[in-house]
């Protein structure tokens, strides 16, 4: 029998030889296999995740403190519910300040003020305009009660979702305006059925009023967050960035090496400029919402940033195309190249120097005074870039690639070029002189901003330091 079993497991190969094979598996085994794979795929995603929100509470740690404050906060208010002279003071309404500390509880002190104060006020004023229109609808009798309710839902309703769409009040106002129309349509229907509307709305504004102040306290008192120093902080960085990547891609097109993976990631700094706008708006728009801190008062002009930013965005949009002209570059004329790499190289470290001397005032809050000195160097290095191409746009010969083949006459003191290898040479110089150029843009507003700040003026002995250095370099 046991050689007969074997038998059947068996089956003969094409070389004639015999091969066992292994019994399928039973229903009850494929299923423990199955659980394991899915135990072990269940374990691994645990893991990974636990290993990326590791690595993010380390790199970041104030987002763990936010998620601490926000535990503070809700801790705090569920004192309302838990402790009974609270709770009689407030009633059941008390969960409208836990739902209030949800909501309107943000990263940054302004965020967290841009909502509360938006909240409170919208819930004030609805509720008003609500007890209001429900007294005036009660004096009219039952029968005209729900139509004036309704027609003052339609209307107010329709009042506040358009003032939505005007952008000023939609920068600043937007989710007030959105809490403003859920309470009056809250409070207004609810009026139609309970007597005592006067004291529901009392103890709602008064929960909402608790819960926000516990919220501004806690985001304030318990390491604060502030959005003014956060868009200080990331403009100081985009100006960094942005000399950073102009040197890369001017070293990186005159260089004589193929391999552009090194200064990658340098060289395409300048994006993080034209992807900042919309999170430079934000910050901007809830730093007017924060009160004086710092080194920032209360009417500092964060609008000026903006302006910053949106001129920093116009000189990262010509460095967009540097970039592209180094895919170019193998197609450049290596003449031309080894004519102009001193002069871009010295246009692009005047220019740069003066973006890492502006991102040194706004960090200091002091004014420079090799400023002047900076801008003048730059002016020399684009008029000295300038002459030299009108000088050797008068020794080359532009030789079209179609007529290669024909004979050129020429003096021993003129060369063919044909105009393919000139195109990406004169155009990444143009590139850079338009770069320098815009900086100055960079540089107006920047002074702008320091006279409305207030920057203070550097003292004596820095001067000196500075001026000296700058001599050195340029001497260099």
């Amino acid at each position: 029998m046991n050689v007969i079993n074997s038998a059947e497991w068996r089956i003969r190969m094409a070389d004639g030889s015999f091969e066992n094979l292994a019994p399928e598996s039973s229903l009850v085994t494929r299923m423990y296999l199955s659980f394991e794979r899915f135990l072990k795929n269940l374990i691994l995603i645990v893991r990974r995740f636990l290993e990326k929100s590791w690595n993010i509470g380390k790199n970041e740690p104030r987002k763990v403190i936010h998620c601490l404050k926000v535990g503070i906060a809700l801790s705090v208010v569920s004192l309302f519910y838990y402790m009974r002279p609270l709770y009689n003071g407030v009633g059941g309404t008390a969960m409208w300040a836990v739902m209030t500390v949800v909501v309107v509880f943000e990263y940054t002190v302004g965020a967290t003020l841009y909502k509360c104060l938006n909240r409170a006020t919208g819930t004030f004023c609805a509720g008003f305009l609500a007890i209001g229109i429900h007294w005036i609808a009660n004096q009219s009798g039952k029968r005209f009660e729900p139509i004036i309710m309704g027609v003052s839902i339609f209307i107010l309703a329709s009042a506040a979702t358009f003032t939505r769409f005007i952008p000023a009040v939609k920068a600043r106002f937007d989710y007030g305006t959105m809490i403003f129309i859920l309470t009056f349509t809250l409070v207004s229907i609810s009026g139609y059925r309970i007597e005592n509307l006067l004291n529901m709305a009392h103890e709602r504004v008064s929960t909402i009023i608790i819960g926000a102040s516990l919220c501004v306290i806690t985001s304030i008192l318990i390491f604060p967050i502030w959005a003014g120093e956060e868009l200080h902080k990331l403009v100081i960085s985009n100006l960094e960035k942005l000399a950073e990547s102009l040197d890369c891609c001017v070293a990186e097109f005159f260089s004589d090496s193929e391999d552009t993976t090194t200064n990658t990631k340098k060289m395409l700094a300048f994006k993080c400029v034209l992807n900042s706008k919309a999170s430079e708006e934000t910050m901007a728009n809830f730093a007017r919402w924060e009160p004086a801190h710092g080194l920032f008062n209360f009417q500092h002009p964060w609008g000026k940033y903006l302006k910053i930013s949106a001129s920093m965005r116009s000189c990262a949009c010509c460095i967009e195309a540097l970039t592209s002209c180094i895919n170019q570059k193998d197609q450049a004329s290596e003449l031309l190249k080894n004519q102009l790499t001193n002069s871009c190289q010295q246009v692009s470290s005047s220019t740069s120097e003066i973006l890492k001397e502006l991102a040194l005032n706004m960090k200091t809050m002091r004014k420079s005074s090799r400023m002047d000195m900076l801008i003048q160097v730059k002016s020399n290095a684009i008029q000295e870039l300038e002459t030299l191409m009108e000088q050797l746009s008068g020794l080359l010969i532009i030789q079209p690639k179609n007529d290669q083949e024909k004979p050129v006459t020429r003096t021993s003191s003129t060369n063919v070029i044909p105009l393919v290898e000139i195109i990406p040479t004169a155009t990444f110089a143009s590139l850079v002189i338009e770069i320098a150029m815009r900086i100055e843009g960079v540089v107006d507003v920047v002074e702008e901003l320091s006279k409305l700040a207030k920057f203070k003026l550097e003292d004596a002995d820095m001067m000196i330091k500075q001026n000296k250095a700058v001599i050195k370099n340029i001497i260099n």
